[in-house]
């Protein structure tokens, strides 16, 4: 049987493609864990989207502004203009975004935004519940524990992908389009904020392949994350609580980022999160997210998650503050797609969500834009899709199968040094020399007998670290230390 699609991911992106696909196709929707593994449920902050038409302008300037100037205007213009009828649909087809008073849409404010323009569910839980929402009103058939290993590619066409069933099973499945929305590259840092999920292997398969991937040196750090838990994956503390008056202090109580930038803890991202490195290195003192501001009732109200979550971990909210560190968050980089949200120079091969770069957020992504993202360009891959009708001949893929080993005994301890390597070199502050040893430690890791999934991450490790060392002046998160 040859699919009409398969996508691969179950976040935001692919679910909202999968919603949009007639019923009458047959479509394979391969998740790489469980379907809540991924970046969209645990996304807290809100969607962004223009508010009407007349603030389009605003939002491109906003998302320009943030991104440094170096993002793509037409992906940008594109976004903020199928922004409000994007959010439409998905409120027409049933999602309920949460309200004010009057019951009309509440519009918050987050950093860098010049106007309330983000839309949030169950106050701090929109990315959770999108995504159940989006699950709700899937039609086509999920497989889980499916990790996609390798594109199926010749000439510009790719006939579908072959992945793991379990540790040592593998599949090849075929399709007239293959839509990839796996997400970006967290699990290669050693501390992130993303799903476990998150670790790069379709990022290496593109760079195996030789197809383009697009500002991989650029990666967003969330400058807000609860520092001293044990594992890798840090709770997130949104954005959105520094936007409705949560504030950043050192141990003695000072609002240093005020000393950094003249917006303090609303400046974008990347400033915020070096201010915080740079000041405690300097300093050698603890930074903490003070919520003094909030009334408790109202900040339960508001933040019921984040509330519950920290109660958990033993704070008591608003009135204790919250020791925090920057962690990686998020991929602008990944692979080039063209404004159809096809990679470029393929067929019927689309790449949506934090896995594409599609140009929209330059070298530094606009709080809450990323969800937006995904919604939009899953429509248009849709759509693009539908209109071209692109129809794969089985019988043309001649290439033989691979047999792949998934994993191997001395993957551990690479993954491990991985990690850290990425954490301590290609992270917030870069120095051109410690990038270059750190690529050729990356390269004699290549030459080793690694199982395929640690290889692909290994080769989106090398695609950053390029990346990185060929930008020779700082640029939005891609901060270089001569």
């Amino acid at each position: 049987m040859i699919y009409d699609y398969i996508i691969i991911g179950t976040g935001v992106a692919g679910l909202n493609a999968a919603r949009l696909i007639p019923k009458n196709k047959r479509v394979l929707i391969l998740c790489k864990m469980s379907t809540w593994n991924c970046n969209t449920f645990w996304a807290q902050g809100g969607i962004a989207t223009a508010v009407d038409e007349s603030d389009i302008p605003t939002h491109i300037k906003d998302t320009l502004t943030a991104g440094v100037g170096y993002n793509d205007k037409n992906a940008v213009e594109l976004l903020s203009k199928k922004s409000i009828t994007a959010i439409k649909n998905l409120i027409d087809a049933g999602m309920k975004f949460d309200k004010n008073e009057d019951g009309k849409l509440a519009f918050t404010k987050e950093a860098a935004h010049s106007r309330n323009r983000i839309l949030h569910a169950d106050g701090d839980a929109t990315g959770r519940i999108m995504h159940l929402f989006l699950l709700e009103h899937c039609e086509h058939a999920i497989v889980t524990e499916s990790v996609v290993c390798d594109l199926l590619i010749k000439d510009d066409i790719c006939y579908g992908v072959q992945y793991f069933t379990n540790e040592t099973n593998q599949k090849v499945a075929f399709a007239h389009n293959t839509i990839i929305a796996s997400g970006g590259v967290g699990s290669i840092y050693r501390y992130h904020t993303n799903s476990t999920a998150n670790a790069g292997e379709i990022q290496g398969i593109i760079a195996e392949k030789n197809l383009p991937l697009k500002d991989m040196e650029m990666m967003q750090f969330h400058p807000t994350v609860v520092k001293g838990t044990s594992f890798a994956r840090k709770p997130l503390l949104s954005e959105a609580l520094r936007g409705e008056g949560a504030y950043i202090v050192d141990e003695n109580g000072y609002r240093f980022l005020f000393d950094y930038h003249e917006d303090g803890e609303l400046a974008p991202r990347d400033v915020v999160s070096r201010s915080i490195f740079d000041y405690n290195k300097k300093t050698g003192l603890g930074v903490f997210l003070s919520f003094e501001t909030f009334e408790k009732k109202a900040f339960q109200k508001r933040f019921p998650n984040i509330y519950s979550n920290l109660k958990d971990l033993g704070y008591d909210l608003p009135f204790e503050r919250v020791p925090i560190s920057p962690a990686f968050h998020y991929s602008m980089g990944g692979v080039e797609t063209s404004l159809d949200a096809k990679v470029k120079g393929m067929k019927n091969l689309y790449a949506i969500g934090e896995v594409a770069c599609t140009g929209v957020h330059g070298a530094n992504r606009l709080a809450s834009n990323s969800l937006l993202e995904g919604l939009v360009f899953s429509q248009i891959a849709v759509e693009d899709s539908l209109k071209n009708d692109f129809k794969i001949q089985k019988e043309n893929y001649d290439k033989p199968i691979i047999n792949y080993v998934r994993n191997k005994k001395i993957d551990k301890k690479i993954k491990d040094s991985l990690r850290e390597i990425m954490w301590t070199h290609a992270s917030i502050v870069r120095e051109p020399k410690a990038l270059e040893e750190s690529l050729k430690i990356i390269e004699e890791y290549l030459k080793k007998d690694v199982g395929r999934l640690l290889f692909l991450r290994l080769l989106t490790a090398k695609a950053i670290l390029k990346a990185a060392i060929c930008r020779k002046q700082s640029l939005g998160a891609h901060y270089i230390k001569n």
